[in-house]
């Protein structure tokens, strides 16, 4: 089956607004989880909904942070 890309399962718009998805670029650099979703919310950013840009952002933010905490216990073991 033949996927577009405006496909709102494999390849929402709101990922698709450059010349690769953002889940190309995140499995090309091997990023973990965290800033994955950290890439992801940032690239989306007000694109699904204008409105949330702010909330889009903060979202990055926190799973950045996250990770960043997650490494510090990391290192204290």
């Amino acid at each position: 089956m033949e996927q577009t890309r405006n496909d709102p399962v494999s390849h929402p718009a709101h990922y698709c607004t450059g010349k690769i998805e953002v889940i190309d670029f995140i499995e090309d650099q091997k990023l973990p989880y965290h800033l994955g979703n950290a890439m992801k919310y940032i690239c989306r950013a007000g694109k699904k909904n204008p409105e949330k840009t702010a909330e889009d952002l903060q979202k990055a933010v926190w799973y950045i942070n996250r990770y960043i905490t997650l490494l510090g216990k990391e290192a204290a073991k």
